[in-house]
């Protein structure tokens, strides 16, 4: 591969990949848990590596909080590839869905952090909010085709649903509350009768508008 300037851009080597991951997994877990004011010496700490190398990785927080960002999205956008093929149509909504609060908690403990990443980068909310909604997208025509899942509703329609609940619970385990109002959510999203079948999202909205 070439670099900018006719050089010749060298392979990272392995152990500076596993660094560089190892910092990302313990910052997730330090801004969950401590929000916006966790240090990065807390992160460092727990990735097992200077702070130095650190801050050769990832130059100021802002770089952190965004890749950080970046990397959870890109595991939901993953794991949704794999319940396609590994996991029942519903189950997989489900699952999918209690993953991406996790991915949520992530996000509240970075929120002033990330308000300013996403300033820096401005395309970093366009991105997320194509590759989740994409990725759920693909679960959700699932279960639809498969009969199991009501279809009248929107991938966004489900991130906002997620996002909502997440958003008015703000207590010690909120989580676990989460989860639960989830899978009721998921449960009334079943096919009760046979007018929810086969009909075309852009059709139900255009029903829904003249009622």
């Amino acid at each position: 591969m070439t670099a900018p300037g006719g050089a010749i851009a060298r392979k990272p080597r392995a152990d500076a990949v596993r660094n560089r991951e190892r910092v990302l997994e313990a910052a997730k877990a330090v801004f969950s848990a401590g929000g916006a004011d966790a240090s990065l010496e807390a992160v460092a700490r727990r990735a097992g590596v200077g702070i130095g190398t650190l801050y050769r990785h990832f130059p100021t927080r802002e770089a952190l909080y965004e890749a950080v960002y970046r990397r959870e999205v890109e595991q939901l956008g993953d794991f949704a590839e794999q319940l396609r093929n590994d996991t029942k149509p519903v189950e997989a909504l489900r699952r999918w869905l209690r993953s991406t609060v996790e991915f949520v908690a992530t996000k509240k403990g970075m929120m002033a952090a990330l308000a300013l990443a996403a300033h820096a980068s401005p395309e970093l909310n366009n991105y997320s909010r194509e590759r989740l909604s994409k990725a759920v997208g693909a679960l959700l025509d699932r279960a639809v085709a498969a009969g199991e899942i009501r279809s009248d509703l929107s991938p966004e329609d489900l991130i906002r649903a997620l996002v909502g609940m997440c958003l008015v619970h703000d207590q010690p385990g909120w989580q676990s509350t989460v989860s639960r109002l989830l899978d009721v959510f998921v449960d009334g999203l079943g096919v009760h009768n046979s007018q929810h079948l086969g009909q075309p999202r852009r059709a139900r909205k255009i029903v829904s508008r003249r009622r």
